[in-house]
């Protein structure tokens, strides 16, 4: 959902009974003893550049981004979508409207920005709010078999004044992409799940229930989730409603079927929501037991929570492919809308939007229940740079390593006996005077962030967990980057994550242990390179009255500029059609030259089958040293379809894109859309 939101939620503890444990513990260790190795403290580099964007987290390319769409697989890759304003630097508190923004990945690490998949302001109902998207295999819809479709929140029909405050009557619509998921176009402008009077009625959930043969949606209204089903997307009946009124606003909810360690087989309801009037995090709260089709029955009232930290807010589960039924995917937006505009990133680097790493969860039977376990997805290795094992560590009060830097991650099994309170500091400044806290204490674990840069909040420092009092031994794996800080404990029963705004030069790490020695064993850091997104590059989207800044344009197209069209596989609302009133009319289209500095180059398509080199032709080509590298042509139909260059063996070369149009005949006429670079 795209509304900044507030609460009138008091938190469980208040800032002066809410004391920070490692803050605590840190003071009293004053003539600490240190064993084992003697390492310098840590210095910050001089010249380490002042950016606060995340070395190997998901961030927006620029601008604004909030909530995470669920991927789907397509071709052999996850299309990941989110919330993206591309207006947020004209005014940071104004709404604005969001659109979608496609990023694909292989691996949930590495991903590659493919720009607007589907735009706001496209139709009478505005922006584009969370939703989800299914690939309709079966052609269910009408679409197409494999066809992408997006059931999403927008206003109906806002007036101008809603539109302004975001404030028009939420409802459900379809849009579509028969393009693999790459471009969505609405179909209509009429809701398919109308909104019938409510003031919240959002971010629609659509599953496919394979034992009934039909699809499901969950639909967030306030402090409840509606359910609904349908046999084809477009007409829906609504079956139940499960109500929680003591979890604040809910948002984003989640539905999926998973099976546990013990081979048992249970469905999980999953909900973003706010928990502090009850001492409970404001993140993903899930509850595991049955659903009968219609209807969700929860195996307790009290809710779970998949994170524990400040920062983990609209959560999206997605299937392994590999193994659907026992594994899945999670990610969510790090930020908080307590202090969402508050991020240095803007000012810093030029953009406000950073995701939690992608984590691995898994169902586990648990004392005499079930919970969700995670862990960081696997895949992190493959980015690793370096790698450095410190082996057994022992402390007893406080040690400095010698080690600097801000993309990490360390991991180590800590073991003691008479210790109270052991843990890492994380981001420390040079004179130790500001750091974040991670550790245990016999009652809890803790991430605290109250002695660095925090986002300003005055009482959301220190989150805790529980933890035994009887261990004597934990096993700590702590994701550091330049902004964030998540902590999973033990087997990631319990995770910490949370933004922590650290000042660049802040790099440092330090041990410490209270109330007695304990020993850091197999201490092992790994580093991580960069995974930051090269911007697509959108060389022509025809949405203006001319073909475009430095397009030239020769014959009938000198007169004529792009067209408006309702063609199928269409974005936005005008593409270049070279029929210019007739198949007799010819021409040629040339873009002004461009660097080919991304690996692939996207367009759609369609118009007559007259190939390059078989005239008279109606074809696209890509110009190197005015020489066509790449052509592709129609399909004798109106449908546009999608065409994919790999680029990689021109990258750095300088390149123009012609669209030529000799044919006279039938189906003399070419029409081009959206053309993208990208990786």
């Amino acid at each position: 959902m795209s509304i900044p939101r507030s609460t009138s939620r008091t938190p469980a503890r208040t800032p002066a009974r809410r004391r920070a444990a490692g803050v605590t513990a840190l003071a009293a260790l004053t003539a600490a003893t240190v064993a084992g190795p003697v390492l310098a403290p840590a210095t910050a580099d001089a010249d380490e550049p002042a950016t606060y964007r995340a070395q190997y987290h998901f961030t927006v390319p620029d601008h604004w981004k909030n909530d995470p769409q669920r991927p789907v697989f397509v071709d052999g890759k996850f299309r990941y979508y989110y919330l993206y304003n591309s207006d947020y630097d004209a005014d940071p508190t104004a709404n604005f409207g969001t659109a979608w923004r496609l990023a694909t990945t292989y691996d949930g690490v590495v991903f590659a920005d493919q720009g607007i998949a589907a735009p706001k302001r496209t139709n009478a109902n505005y922006d584009l709010w969370s939703g989800s998207t299914v690939v309709d295999h079966a052609n269910t819809a009408g679409f197409g078999a494999d066809a992408v479709v997006m059931l999403v929140t927008q206003m109906d029909h806002p007036t101008p004044a809603q539109q302004a405050n975001a404030s028009g009557p939420q409802a459900q619509f379809l849009w579509y992409s028969i393009d693999g998921g790459r471009t969505f176009r609405p179909s209509g402008d009429q809701p398919v799940i109308p909104n019938g009077g409510r003031a919240d009625f959002r971010d629609p959930k659509v599953v496919w229930d394979a034992e009934r043969g039909r699809w499901v949606a969950l639909i967030a209204a306030r402090d409840r989730v509606s359910f609904y089903t349908s046999p084809d997307l477009r007409t829906w009946t609504r079956r139940s409603e499960w109500v929680d009124t003591g979890i604040g606003t809910i948002e984003c909810p989640d539905l999926f079927r998973i099976r546990a360690d013990d081979g048992s087989f249970h469905w999980v309801l999953g909900v973003s929501a706010n928990g502090y009037a009850t001492g409970d995090p404001a993140t993903f709260a899930y509850w595991t037991g049955s659903f009968d089709g219609d209807a969700f029955h929860p195996d307790t009232a009290a809710p779970q929570w998949l994170d524990h930290g400040f920062d983990w807010y609209g959560g999206v589960t997605w299937e392994d492919p590999a193994a659907p039924l026992d594994r899945r995917y999670a990610v969510a937006w790090m930020n908080n809308w307590d202090y969402a505009h508050t991020t240095p990133t803007w000012a810093a680097d030029g953009f406000n939007g950073t995701d939690s790493i992608t984590r691995q969860i898994a169902l586990k039977h648990v004392d005499s229940g079930y919970s969700l376990v995670s862990r960081p997805v696997p895949a992190l290795d493959g980015i690793a740079s370096s790698r450095t094992r410190l082996g057994d560590v022992a402390v007893d009060g406080f040690l400095p390593l010698a080690y600097t830097g801000d993309a990490y991650r360390i991991e180590t099994d800590v073991t003691w006996d008479t210790a109270t309170n052991i843990g890492l500091q994380l981001r420390r400044s040079a004179d130790g005077s500001r750091h974040a806290d991670v550790g245990v204490t016999d009652t809890y674990a803790y991430l605290n962030r109250g002695q660095t840069g925090n986002p300003g909040n005055p009482w959301k420092l220190e989150s805790r967990t529980p933890f035994p009092a009887s261990a004597t031994t934990v096993h700590l794996q702590i994701l550091v980057d330049r902004t964030t800080v998540e902590v999973f404990v033990d087997d990631g029963r319990y995770v910490h994550s949370s933004q922590v705004f650290a000042p660049p030069g802040d790099r440092g790490i330090a041990l410490y242990s209270s109330g007695g020695p304990a020993i850091f064993h197999d201490l092992t850091i790994t580093e991580f390179g960069s995974v930051v997104q090269r911007p697509a590059r959108v060389l022509a989207d025809f949405e203006g009255a001319t073909w475009g800044a430095g397009w030239s344009a020769s014959g009938a197209l000198a007169a004529i500029g792009p067209s408006s069209a309702d063609l199928d596989g269409q974005v936005g609302s005008r593409v270049a059609d070279t029929y210019a009133g007739r198949d007799a009319a010819t021409g040629v289209l040339t873009s002004p030259p461009f660097t080919i500095d991304r690996n692939f180059l996207h367009l759609l398509i369609a118009g007559g089958r007259h190939p390059l080199g078989v005239e008279p032709a109606t074809s696209v080509q890509l110009l190197v040293d005015g020489r066509p590298v790449r052509t592709a042509t129609g399909d004798d139909s109106a449908k546009l379809r999608p065409v994919e260059w790999d680029l990689r063996d021109l990258a750095g070369r300088t390149a123009q894109l012609q669209v030529l149009d000799d044919g006279t005949g039938a189906w003399g006429h070419i029409m081009v859309d959206q053309v993208v670079l990208s990786d």
